[in-house]
């Protein structure tokens, strides 16, 4: 353990201090069940101490929301009550953004009286590190940032879509995981904790995430603060780090602080600018890519940048070989002729050899027809008319909801750099859940013939179905087509053209890798038979 966190082991100054020095490595808590490994941070506000601790009866580490305090104080334990129940009902709640809640310990249920405290909440441990100890080192590079705060903003989006509020105004409460996602690893919102209270704590990891400064109150020592102007405002980012971009450095002051017509006072406010960001980061990054220009080495080794989809620049090569190859079709038909030519002289002076060494005709039996005359002729390409576009769009998901449902509407806005994407999940589908998928409404019903998917997740396969309303039990729909999608644009063809008002895109085999499954779609164009 670290001497930052030694000295928050033992340097904590409030109620209960008798009872947090008894706090180490080693202690078991949790009547008996949890060993204390290591302490990763206290919220002195509640009292919240956080440990990573080992689960003796499943033999797994998990982390550990310690509350603080003494059972015989009324105020403290009606607080803590509070928690435990909001906790209680984060434990419903499933994102990769979010530790899962394994367990809610409270007084007379899992702790004992004799332990000082006064409730206990369970989650999954989160592998990876420190979001404290990252900023420590160096601001994070905008872009990064941006991603990072993104994947946050979406688990904040669902949360309060639900009804939660999910408690992640403290730097220490969070992790960054190996693939360099921001996560929410020690549940436990305080007991007056709002949901604009999550909003701006949005805006403070981005602050803190561009700066390595804490912009509200409560921060952990081991972290400035972020400076104010003589009016009492928060310094913008841009003027501490020149190299943050104005809309990023706008974003995090706007969503902070709470006067002002500019205001930024949802989740889903700070997901449509990070996108807008990232958009602009892609064309950057595009240009450098045609440029040439090496990508500038800054050590952000754990970036979660995802690479550049450039539909454009493979529609050109996929173009230009397309020509090469015609090309040299037509320049070997060419020399075949001449060679033709050469051999056998003037065509007008003499038939073609095989003609020649031919016996009379009289003494020939009939010719038989060609063979190709006796098969029959191929059935011709369906005709499809122009794409119609879907009066609206939704995330179809019968087990729940989500998955970001409020960036549904980019998989039909013609635009596939704006995307829509599913949770990121541990498992594969159909293990963890049947599918997931969008399901989109049309003005009148239209005779479908084929759906074009385009900035869709390489590996991800797909059901076209047809539906009789727009939120149909799975098992009240009708598959009609289903595809595999590959990298750039997918166009799946129906069995044959189906007409309905009602159309789903449904995901059955997410993209990715082991444990960090995820697919997205760029766009959708609906095609009826012509």
């Amino acid at each position: 353990m670290d001497t930052r966190r030694s000295e928050q082991a033992g340097g904590a100054n409030h109620v209960g201090k008798a009872q947090v020095g008894s706090l180490a490595p080693g202690r078991v808590v949790g009547d008996g069940r949890y060993r204390l490994l290591a302490q990763f941070g206290v919220d002195e506000r509640g009292d919240a101490h956080l440990w990573r601790a080992r689960d003796g009866q499943l033999k797994r580490d998990v982390a550990l929301t310690l509350l603080v305090g003494d059972p015989a104080d009324p105020e403290a334990a009606r607080l803590a009550r509070r928690t435990l129940e909001r906790a209680t009902h984060a434990s419903k709640f499933g994102h990769g953004g979010v530790a899962r809640v394994l367990d809610v310990l409270a007084l007379g249920s899992g702790v004992t009286s004799s332990e000082g405290l006064l409730g206990v909440v369970v989650a999954e441990w989160t592998k990876g590190s420190d979001l404290v100890d990252l900023v420590a080192q160096r601001p994070v590079a905008p872009a990064a940032a941006a991603r990072m705060v993104q994947a946050l903003a979406e688990a904040v989006e669902q949360a309060h879509q639900n009804g939660l509020v999910l408690g992640l105004d403290h730097p220490q409460r969070l992790r960054l995981t190996p693939n360099g996602a921001l996560k929410l690893a020690f549940p436990g919102p305080l007991p007056e904790a709002t949901l604009r209270d999550d909003v701006k704590a949005l805006g403070a990891v981005l602050y803190l995430l561009l700066t390595g400064r804490w912009a509200l109150p409560g921060g952990p020592p081991a972290i400035p603060a972020a400076p104010m102007t003589p009016q009492g405002r928060i310094v913008p980012p841009r003027q501490l780090v020149p190299t943050v971009p104005a809309d990023l450095s706008s974003l995090a002051v706007r969503t902070i602080e709470d006067g002002g017509n500019g205001g930024i006072r949802t989740s889903a406010a700070i997901l449509r600018v990070l996108d807008q960001v990232a958009e602009a980061e892609e064309r950057t990054q595009l240009i450098k890519a045609v440029g040439g220009d090496p990508a500038e080495a800054d050590g952000t080794i754990w970036t979660t940048k995802k690479p550049v989809k450039d539909v454009a620049r493979r529609r050109k090569l996929a173009l230009g070989v397309t020509v090469l190859v015609v090309a040299t079709v037509v320049i070997l038909a060419w020399g075949g002729l001449m060679l033709i030519n050469v051999f056998q002289g003037d065509s007008k002076a003499s038939g073609p050899s095989i003609n020649v060494a031919a016996p009379p005709a009289s003494s020939q039996p009939a010719a038989a027809p060609p063979a190709s005359s006796s098969a029959p002729a191929p059935p011709p390409a369906p005709k499809v008319g122009a794409a119609v576009p879907p009066k609206a769009v939704a995330v179809y998901n019968p087990e729940g909801k989500g998955d970001n449902p409020g960036r549904a509407k980019n998989a039909i806005d013609g635009d596939p750099g704006t995307v829509w994407k599913t949770e990121q999940y541990k498992q594969q589908f159909p293990t963890i859940k049947p599918g997931v998928g969008l399901v989109v409404t049309f003005q009148d019903p239209i005779n479908l013939s084929q759906v074009k998917v385009s900035g869709g997740t390489a590996g991800t396969k797909v059901e076209i179905r047809s539906a009789t309303e727009k939120n149909p039990d799975l098992a009240d729909t009708k598959v009609v087509g289903n595809g595999d999608l590959q990298d750039g644009d997918t166009t799946i063809a129906l069995a044959q053209p189906t007409q309905s008002e009602y159309f789903i895109v449904w995901i059955t085999q997410l993209g990715g890798d082991d444990g960090a499954h995820l697919s997205q779609i760029g766009d959708l164009s609906f095609l009826p038979a012509g």
